[in-house]
C-alpha cells in the first residue's frame, strides 16, 4: 500500500539511542489519512511519539468499512524501495499486482508479503465483485543495509502456523512465536502475530526479553498488560518482557508487533526507505522518469505521481520525536 499523503514528510528513524530498555505502557493515538477516494486509514507508525518498533516502520489500520456500493481500495501503481510490505486482512479481499509480474488476491488471515529490495512498483485494489466489508492493516518492515538492494519478490502464504491457548488463537504472520515459525521471509529478528481473543479470556503470551513490542487493536475490547486498548490505537510496550498478559472484555482482535531494536538510522519519505536525502531524491526522480521501478501491467489507470520533496532535509532525530 502507498502512503498517499501529498504533504509527505522526510523522517529519520532507527538507531538504538531511544529504545526503551524496560517495560512501559505508552498508548499511541492514530493520525487519520485519506487513502484514495473511499478509504480512510488510521496511521499508528510513524507516530508523533514513536517511529519504529523493531523493524516495523509503518502501520496503517483501516475499516471495517462498508464498501458494498463503493469501489473500495483503489491504490494506483506506485514505487517502493528498501522495505517489505505486509498486507493483512480481517475482512474483504485485496488484488495485488506488481512489476515482477505477480498477481494475487489476498483473503483474510493470508499473508501478502512484498520485498521491494532495490526497487519495485505495485497496485492494490478491491476486486469486482468484492465483499461488503473491508478491514485490515498495512505494515512496512525496514530492510537492513546488507539486504536493502536485494532482488524484489512477492510471497503469498495462505497456510500460516497458529498458536492456541484457552480463549486465544494466534496466527504467526512473520517470525517466531511460542515455537511456531511463519514461512514469510524476514531479514531482521522480528515477529508479527494476529491475536483472536474470546470474550472473557484471560491469558498471556510468551515474549522475547530482547525484543521491543507493541499491540495494535483491530476490534473489540481488550486489556493489554492491564491497559484498555480501543480499536485503531496501539500500545507500545518497550523491551524487557518475558510474557504479555491479555484479557478480553468482548471478542477481540489484536496484532502483536515486535522485534530486535533496529540499529541503523533510516530516512523514510513517501514510499521509500533509504539512508540519505540524496538517495531519496534520486528514487523520486527515477519514479518520475519511469526508470528502475518497472511497470505494473493490468491495472486500469495511470501510476501515482510522487509528491514534491521538502525544501530541506530533516535532521536525524532517532526513534522518537
Amino acid at each position: 500500500m502507498s502512503n498517499l499523503d501529498r504533504q509527505a514528510a522526510l523522517s529519520v528513524c532507527g538507531g538504538r539511542g531511544f529504545v526503551v530498555s524496560e517495560p512501559v505502557r505508552e498508548l499511541l493515538s492514530p493520525r487519520r489519512v485519506q487513502l484514495g477516494e473511499s478509504t480512510e486509514v488510521r496511521r499508528l507508525l510513524p507516530n508523533l511519539g514513536r517511529r519504529m518498533v523493531g523493524g516495523w516502520t509503518f502501520v496503517d489500520h483501516y475499516g471495517p468499512d462498508d464498501i458494498a456500493d463503493e469501489p473500495g481500495m483503489q491504490v494506483p501503481p506506485h514505487p517502493h524501495m528498501g522495505l517489505q510490505t505486509v498486507s493483512w486482512l480481517h475482512d474483504g479481499e485485496v488484488l495485488h499486482r506488481d512489476s515482477t509480474g505477480s498477481l494475487a488476491t489476498i483473503h483474510p488471515r493470508e499473508l501478502g508479503l512484498m520485498t521491494s529490495g532495490r526497487a519495485i512498483s505495485h497496485s492494490e485494489e478491491s476486486p469486482e465483485p468484492h465483499a461488503r466489508f473491508l478491514h485490515g492493516a498495512q505494515l512496512w518492515v525496514a530492510l537492513p543495509d546488507a539486504d536493502r538492494n536485494t532482488e524484489p519478490r512477492f510471497e503469498h502464504h495462505t497456510d500460516l502456523p497458529v498458536v492456541t491457548a484457552p480463549g486465544l488463537s494466534a496466527t504467526v504472520i512473520l517470525g517466531d512465536l511460542d515455537g511456531a515459525t511463519s514461512p514469510g521471509t524476514t531479514y531482521t529478528p522480528i515477529v508479527g502475530a494476529d491475536l483472536t481473543l474470546a470474550r472473557g479470556a484471560t491469558t498471556s503470551l510468551p515474549l522475547d526479553r530482547d525484543f521491543e513490542y507493541a499491540v495494535l487493536a483491530m476490534s473489540g475490547e481488550a486489556h493489554v498488560d492491564g491497559v484498555p486498548v480501543l480499536p485503531g490505537s496501539m500500545l507500545y510496550l518497550g523491551c524487557g518482557r518475558t510474557e504479555l498478559p491479555l484479557r478480553a472484555e468482548s471478542d477481540a482482535g489484536l496484532m502483536l508487533l515486535g522485534g530486535e531494536p533496529f540499529e541503523e538510522e533510516i530516512v523514510m519519505w513517501w514510499n521509500f526507505v533509504g539512508r540519505s536525502h540524496e538517495e531519496i531524491a534520486q528514487a523520486r526522480q527515477d519514479w518520475t522518469e519511469s526508470t528502475r521501478f518497472g511497470e505494473v501491467k493490468g491495472y486500469d489507470g495511470g501510476p501515482l505521481p510522487a509528491p514534491e520533496l521538502p525544501p530541506v532535509a530533516l535532521k536525524p532525530r532517532g526513534r522518537v520525536r
